[in-house]
């Protein structure tokens, strides 16, 4: 089999449909147009049979959207072409883990029974905040009323429980974020995801941002939520292993690995991408279009790219350094037949001595002051690597 930077061990399903858009999303999500779900779904089973055999993964992923806004019908749907094109690689069915995205509202006992009959592992629950006025501040449609009754629901299946938590929303303050990870480490979750709010260009909060209507919170208060999460979380006993994101020892998210090891992934659904045998391709990102390319026999791909060895080596690079464990050194020439100070070694040193990265000769990692610039490190080294 060819290694895993070139062949697929886990996929991706993309499921747009959500009773509503928050006013900061700017993924590829549809709202009030039911109507296409039962067309949607007989696009995705076309676009999955491509495959033309069943493609055994370790891992697997529905997003969204909100893939458990439709109905058990629907669900079951969804679930059972996966299962026919996407089946555990053999002898690891009971290792598969395979994750799915939620909102409080949209999930109950019923959707959590059906998803755990087929195989489901694991729900990442979109809480964002615990208090009322952050929710409508993020034009969220779940109330604080929905949060517990969705994670007993996911509890009772006895299935693994991430949260998704938004920190630095309009109005904000350091007090309240130590509150929300203070109320979601009391639910004893087995993974969190912490982000800063960004504001996306074209979205209702960037344009409220724009006008004036919002005001962002100060990037010292920013900087001081993600450093409280750090410090909070890690004292609950969660380990940061990227970024943005926090797990019991045992429970990181092994799909969300793959891409940051800039390893191969199948993408399937509207706006979906995928990276096969080095070659990227992205889906079109409107629904409608989606279905209608697939439906009328033509392909939803309308981007294709295959970087040059050593755009993907830099590529690689960046991408790996997100991760708390760093780069190593050895591991990365295997994965890219490049050696990692060709690359950027001569912006090591600063870096090091700026107490950024951490090099130990044999390993590269992001100091936790180098966390708090990442994005800023991760620019100035691929713009070294030329």
């Amino acid at each position: 089999m060819a290694p895993p930077w070139l062949e697929p061990r886990t996929a991706y399903i993309h499921v747009p449909f959500c009773g509503h858009h928050c006013g900061y999303c700017d993924f590829a999500v549809t709202a009030g147009q039911d109507f296409l779900i039962e067309l949607y779904l007989d696009a995705l089973e076309i676009e999955l049979q491509s495959l033309a055999t069943p493609r055994p993964v370790e891992s697997l992923f529905i997003g969204g959207g909100t893939p458990t806004y439709l109905n058990p019908d629907q669900l079951g749907r969804l679930l059972e072409s996966i299962r026919r094109w996407l089946p555990p690689q053999s002898g690891t069915a009971d290792k598969l883990e395979y994750s799915i995205e939620s909102t409080p509202e949209s999930l109950d006992e019923e959707k959590t029974s059906l998803l755990a009959s087929f195989g489901v592992s694991r729900i990442s629950v979109g809480v964002q905040s615990f208090r009322a006025q952050r929710l409508s501040a993020l034009d969220r449609r779940h109330g604080v009323e929905h949060i517990s009754r969705a994670i007993e629901a996911v509890r009772h299946q006895r299935l693994d429980l991430s949260l998704d938590l938004i920190f630095a929303a309009p109005g904000a303050t350091l007090d309240e974020w130590q509150s929300d990870l203070k109320a979601a480490v009391g639910f004893n979750p087995d993974h969190l995801s912490t982000y800063g709010l960004t504001y996306e260009k074209g979205t209702p909060i960037w344009k409220d941002r724009a006008s004036g209507r919002v005001r962002p919170v100060t990037e010292d208060v920013e900087l001081a939520m993600y450093e409280a999460a750090i410090v909070g979380l890690t004292e609950s006993g969660y380990e940061q292993y990227e970024i943005s994101n926090f797990a019991r020892p045992g429970k990181r998210c092994r799909h969300n690995e793959r891409y940051w090891a800039n390893e191969a992934y199948y993408g399937f659904g509207v706006g979906a991408a995928r990276y096969v045998r080095g070659v990227r391709e992205l889906n079109v990102r409107n629904t409608n279009d989606y279905v209608k390319r697939i439906l009328g026999g033509e392909s939803p791909t309308f981007q294709s790219e295959t970087l040059p060895p050593r755009d993907r080596a830099v590529e690689t690079m960046a991408v790996q350094l997100r991760r708390c464990d760093g780069i190593e050194r050895s591991a990365f020439r295997i994965q890219t037949e490049y050696e990692l100070d060709e690359l950027i070694g001569k912006k090591l040193p600063s870096l090091v001595s700026e107490g950024l990265i951490t090099d130990d000769g044999h390993r590269i990692r992001l100091t936790r002051r180098g966390l708090c610039v990442a994005d800023g490190i991760i620019e100035s080294l691929m713009a070294a690597a030329g």
